[in-house]
C-alpha cells in the first residue's frame, strides 16, 4: 500500500450497515499498511521501553565500577537510540499513508455514490450534511484509522515495561502492574459524557453551517426585502450556539487529560516513596530504583496513545455513521441493474426517431415533437421529469429530508431495500419500445438530457461551461442565441477583468452566484442545447424570466429543436401556448392530451392549474378566454 496507488482503480463495496463495522471495513482493506505501522510502533516503543533499564544498568556499573560494563551499557544506549528515531520516522511514515489512503478511500466512494444519485442525493440527506460527510468527517475517519496501530504498538510496550519491572525491581514492578492499567482504565467513565457532548457541538456546528450557506444563497433576495440583519442575528445565535458547546466539550477533554497526568504523577510519587524506602533498607539497589522511576516516567509517552484512541474513536463513530448512511442510499432499480450486469448480451440502443412514453402514466412524447407537461404537483413534476431520464428515485425518496435521521426514522438502507422490494417489475420508461433502464448508462444518458429546476453552474470561463459532450450540431452561438443570453454575455463582459474581450473567455463564479436567477437559468438552458440529445427533458427552465423573454426563449428553443423530442414540465401559458402537444397529469395519470388554447375551454383541471383560477372562479365560470387569448397574442406580438 502506497500513496502513490490512489486513487484506487475501484474502492470496494463498502459495510454501510453501521458506523462501527464501516470503521471495521476501512480497517480490513489497509490490513498491510496496519501492520507495517504496528511493526514500526513496536520498535520504536520497544526502544523507549528498553531506554530505562539500559539507565538502570549504568547506574549501577558506576556504582559497582565496572567500566568494561559501562562501554556495553553505552552501546546499547546507542542501538537503542537508533531503534526509537528510525522506528519513530517510519512509524509517522505509515501512519500518514494509513491516514491518507482511508480519507482518500471514502472520498472516492462518496464521489462515487454522489456520482451515481445525482440530484436525488440532497432529498435523502441534507446539504449541510453531505458537506460535513465530504471535509470534516473524512479527517475525523481516517485519524481512528491512523491511530490504531499507534494505540497497539503503544499497548505493547507498556505490557513490556510492566512485565520487565516484574523481573528486575518485583516488589516495584508489581506496584507499577496494578497502577498502570487502573490510570489507563481510569478515563473509561468519563467518555460516554464527553462523546454526547461532541456529538452536540458537532450538530450545532452543522446547523450553523447550513444556515451560513442558505443565507449566502440567498444573500440577493436578501437584501432585496431587507434581511441581511435578521438572517445575521440568526446565525451570530447560532455561532455562539456552537462556541458554548465547544466549551462544555473542552471542558470534559481537560478533564480526561488532567486525569492521564494526575494519576502517573501520583504513580510515580508512590514508586519513589516505596523505591526509597527499599534502597534504604537494603532490598533493592539504586540501579534498580533510577530504573523503575525511568520506567513510569517514560510510560507518560505511551498512555498518550490511550487517550488519543479514545478521543479518535468519539468523534470517527458518529462520523463513520454519517458516512455510512450516505453509502447506503439506493435507488429502486438496483435490483434491475444487477439483472443487466448478470445478462450475456448488451441491450442495444434504440434507432433514431422513436417516441419516448412512460407506462405509468400514460404520457407518449411523439419523437420529433415539442411536447409540454402540465402537473398540479410540482414534486410530482420534478419525479417524473427524474424518471423521463431514466433515473428515477423512489417516492420515499423524493419526499425525505436528512432530519427524518435525527427524529427516529428507519435508516435509509431499510427504507431504501424495503421501497425496492414494492417496485421492482415496476415498468421503465421505453424509447423506441427499449426501455431506458435495460441500457447501459453512458447510452441512455446521451440519449435522454434532464435540466431540472435548479441546475448548478460550475466555475470557470464560459468556454469551459459548454464544453460539454454533445453531437456537434448545434454550436454554442446558436444556443445562447436561442436561451435569450446576450444581456448575460454583456453582464459576464463588464464584471471581466481588463484584456478580455470575448464574453465566452470571462469567468463564472462558483454556482453562478455573481448572476441572477434568470441569468443562471438561461446559461443552464443554452448549455443543455448545445449538447443536443435526441430527448431534451426541462423542468420549469423559464421559472426565474419575465414573461417577455419567456416568450422569446419559447421560440428559440421550438426553433433550435425542430425535429427533435423535447418535453418540457411547466405550467406558464406562454410556453404551453409554443408546444405542438400539451399533456396534463392529473393525480399520476394523464388526464388530457390537446393544445394549449383547445384544454383551456375544454378542461376545467387544467385551466385551474394554469390560469391558477380559484374554485369560485371555476363555480362562476372561468376566466373569460377570449381575453386570455388576446393577452397571448399581444405578448406574443411585443416579444
Amino acid at each position: 500500500m502506497q500513496i502513490s496507488d490512489l486513487p484506487y482503480p475501484d474502492p470496494g463495496v463498502p459495510d454501510a450497515r453501521s458506523g462501527p463495522r464501516f470503521l471495521l471495513w476501512l480497517g480490513r482493506g489497509q490490513l498491510g499498511g496496519q501492520l507495517k505501522s504496528l511493526c514500526w510502533g513496536m520498535l520504536h516503543f520497544t526502544g523507549v521501553a528498553a531506554l530505562p533499564y539500559a539507565v538502570g544498568l549504568g547506574v549501577d556499573a558506576v556504582v559497582d565500577h565496572e567500566p568494561n560494563r559501562l562501554l556495553l551499557v553505552g552501546a546499547l544506549l546507542l542501538a537503542i537510540g537508533v531503534a526509537i528515531s528510525v522506528g519513530d520516522s517510519m512509524l509517522h511514515r505509515t501512519a500518514v499513508t494509513n491516514w491518507i489512503t482511508a480519507a482518500a478511500r471514502v472520498q472516492q466512494l462518496l464521489a462515487r455514490k454522489t456520482a451515481e444519485l445525482g440530484s436525488a442525493l440532497t432529498r435523502r440527506v441534507a446539504a449541510g450534511e453531505v458537506v460535513a460527510v465530504s471535509t470534516g468527517d473524512v479527517e475525523k475517519i481516517g485519524w481512528f484509522v491512523e491511530a490504531v496501530s499507534r494505540f497497539l504498538a503503544a499497548l505493547f510496550s507498556v505490557v513490556l515495561v510492566c512485565v520487565g519491572l516484574l523481573f528486575f525491581a518485583p516488589e516495584l514492578g508489581v506496584v507499577v502492574a496494578i497502577g498502570v492499567p487502573l490510570i489507563a482504565l481510569a478515563p473509561l467513565p468519563l467518555l460516554p459524557r464527553a462523546t454526547r457532548r461532541a456529538d452536540v457541538q458537532r450538530e450545532k456546528a452543522g446547523k450553523a453551517t447550513e444556515l451560513a450557506s442558505d443565507t449566502v444563497a440567498g444573500l440577493r433576495v436578501l437584501r432585496g426585502i431587507g434581511g441581511e440583519e435578521l438572517f445575521l442575528g440568526r446565525y451570530r445565535e447560532a455561532s455562539q450556539e456552537v462556541r458554548k458547546a465547544a466549551v462544555r466539550s473542552a471542558r470534559m477533554w481537560a478533564l480526561i487529560s488532567a486525569i492521564q497526568v494526575v494519576l502517573p504523577g501520583a504513580l510515580m510519587i508512590t514508586v519513589v516513596w516505596y523505591g526509597a524506602t527499599l534502597v534504604s533498607d537494603g532490598r533493592i539497589a539504586v540501579g534498580e530504583l533510577v530504573a523503575a522511576f525511568s520506567a513510569v516516567a517514560t510510560l507518560l509517552y505511551p498512555l498518550r496513545h490511550f487517550q488519543e484512541i479514545a478521543m479518535a474513536y468519539s468523534f470517527s463513530r458518529p462520523s463513520a455513521k454519517r458516512a455510512a448512511r450516505v453509502l447506503s442510499l439506493n435507488r429502486t432499480d438496483v435490483v434491475a441493474a444487477t439483472e443487466r450486469t448478470a445478462r450475456t448480451e448488451p441491450v442495444r440502443a434504440p434507432a433514431p426517431g422513436g417516441d419516448l412514453y412512460d407506462p405509468r402514466t400514460g404520457l407518449l412524447a411523439p419523437a420529433g415533437r415539442f411536447t409540454a407537461v402540465v402537473c398540479g404537483d410540482p414534486d410530482l413534476a420534478g419525479r417524473l421529469a427524474e424518471r423521463l431520464g431514466g433515473h428515477p428515485m423512489d417516492e420515499a425518496a423524493a419526499s425525505d429530508t436528512g432530519a427524518e435521521a435525527d427524529a427516529g426514522a428507519p435508516s435509509p438502507a431499510a427504507t431504501t431495500a424495503e421501497t425496492t422490494a414494492d417496485t421492482v417489475g415496476a415498468p421503465s420508461v421505453l424509447l423506441g419500445g427499449v426501455a431506458l433502464d435495460e441500457l447501459d448508462l453512458d447510452t441512455a444518458r446521451t440519449l435522454v438530457l434532464v435540466q431540472d429546476k435548479d441546475p448548478v453552474l460550475l466555475s470557470g470561463t464560459l468556454r469551459e461551461l459548454f464544453d460539454v459532450p454533445a453531437s456537434g450540431a448545434v454550436d454554442s452561438a446558436a444556443a445562447l442565441d436561442a436561451a435569450q443570453c446576450a444581456d448575460v454575455l454583456d453582464a459576464l463582459l463588464q464584471s471581466a477583468p481588463d484584456g478580455v474581450e470575448d464574453p465566452m473567455d470571462a469567468r463564472i463564479t462558483e454556482r453562478g452566484r455573481s448572476l441572477s436567477g434568470g441569468q443562471r437559468q438561461r446559461l443552464a438552458l443554452a448549455r443543455s442545447l448545445v449538447t443536443d440529445p435526441e430527448v431534451l427533458v426541462l423542468d420549469e427552465p423559464t421559472s426565474a424570466v419575465d414573461s417577455h423573454t419567456e416568450a422569446r426563449i419559447a421560440d428559440g428553443v421550438a426553433a433550435l429543436r425542430a425535429g427533435r423530442t423535447t418535453v418540457v414540465l411547466a405550467s406558464s401559458p406562454l410556453l404551453l401556448d409554443r408546444a405542438d402537444r400539451v399533456v396534463l397529469i392529473d393525480e399520476g395519470t394523464v388526464a388530457a392530451v390537446g393544445t394549449h388554447r383547445d384544454l383551456l375551454r375544454s378542461e376545467p383541471r387544467y385551466r385551474a392549474v394554469v390560469t391558477r383560477e380559484t374554485d369560485e372562479e371555476q363555480r362562476l365560470g372561468g376566466l373569460e378566454l377570449t381575453e386570455l387569448e388576446e393577452a397571448l397574442t399581444e405578448i406574443e406580438e411585443s416579444a
